[in-house]
């Protein structure tokens, strides 16, 4: 069994600001990576360039990241990064702004490369250095080792063949703190997901399974902050964040398996938020799994049953009417990856997967 994790965490109150010194040693020219607004307005963009000026450390914005970051915005903020001269790249944000950091953070070490190299398992993945801060609770891309990118070209959304992990991750709850109640609940959706899809894995070990039970503890302290019977305190967002963390953590050591397969067609055809879209199909796939693992995952999480999850996922997501032939597509592109279907820990085939997407 192996256990890899190596990005740096700290967690804790003004976490950036204190440990401007760490992100000194990355580099002297940040590009700070983020989407157009969220990160100004929860502070973090503010803290980020508050720290780097602290050390003298120059920095150059790139703020155009969208959902679901495309391959095209990648190679922008790469020219972007290589005219103002930077030597290492922050992403700020939720799970869009870091993949696409890391992307950023690969092409800017070649200059020349295409847009291919991207895609290309046999490539030198050799980043220059990065680090992360999210500012929401779901992806986990601060310690793992994926950047999702969606090919406008293709319509299709996948993991790149290049696991890269960010150097330095800097976790601090306060910018949950004023975050829409239904960003919350997709992004808590994706943790959620991230945690179960790792215990229920054919990669599953021990060690995993040690994030994923510390990460389910973490994330059932704010079910009734989703489920709008409370607002959120500053303790629940160091939660939220923690789980999130410790589902990426798990994640990097088994990959995620059919909802998270499934949910790309949802995310690029009807628009859904990536949390929700995985969430739609975990009910469904934890009813395959043996009922030993099931039951154990349901009762670390706080539920009775698959009908209570599902209670919980239509209270704060919403079950949505996806066209039949969207989720056809996703069934067909899951069929195109075996070694994602081989994930799971029960055998798989076309059947399988169309009673999980419920068609």
């Amino acid at each position: 069994m192996r256990f890899y994790m190596p990005a740096e965490v700290y967690e804790e109150e003004n976490c950036v600001l204190r440990h401007a010194r760490d992100l000194e040693k990355l580099g002297r020219h940040a590009l700070i990576v983020t989407g157009r607004h969220s990160a100004e307005k929860n502070g973090a963009l503010r803290d980020v360039q508050a720290a780097l000026e602290s050390s003298g450390i120059a920095w150059t914005h790139f703020n155009e990241v969208e959902e679901n970051p495309s391959v095209d915005t990648v190679m922008r903020a790469r020219a972007l990064g290589l005219r103002s001269g930077c030597d290492f790249v922050i992403g700020v944000g939720g799970g869009s702004p870091m993949d696409a950091a890391k992307a950023i953070a690969l092409m800017l070490r070649h200059p020349e490369a295409e847009e291919d190299y991207l895609f290309d398992a046999a490539a030198a993945t050799d980043p220059l250095p990065i680090a992360c801060v999210p500012t929401t609770c779901g992806t986990g891309s601060e310690v793992t080792a994926a950047s999702i990118l969606t090919r406008p070209s293709l319509k299709r959304k996948g993991a790149i063949p290049h696991a890269i992990f960010a150097d330095l991750a800097l976790l601090d709850g306060k910018y949950l703190l004023g975050a829409p109640r239904h960003v919350l609940a997709n992004t808590t959706m994706d943790a959620l997901a991230h945690l179960v899809e790792s215990y229920l894995n054919v990669k599953a070990t021990p060690y995993s399974r040690m994030c994923v039970a510390a990460g389910l503890t973490e994330w059932k302290k704010c079910k009734d902050v989703i489920l709008g019977r409370r607002e959120a305190t500053a303790e629940d967002c160091a939660a939220m964040l923690r789980a999130s963390a410790f589902g990426g953590m798990a994640i990097a050591q088994t990959g995620t398996v059919l909802p998270h397969g499934l949910s790309y067609a949802l995310t690029v055809y009807t628009g859904m938020a990536h949390g929700k879209a995985c969430g739609y199909f975990l009910r469904n796939y934890m009813a395959e799994a043996a009922a030993a693992d099931r039951e154990a995952v349901l009762a670390m999480a706080d539920f009775a049953d698959l009908e209570a999850f599902e209670a919980y996922y239509c209270a704060t997501c919403g079950r949505d009417d996806v066209p039949a032939d969207v989720l056809d597509r996703s069934v067909r592109e899951l069929l195109e990856n075996p070694a994602k279907a081989a994930l799971a820990p029960f055998a798989v085939d076309e059947g399988v997967l169309r009673r999980i997407a419920g068609i």
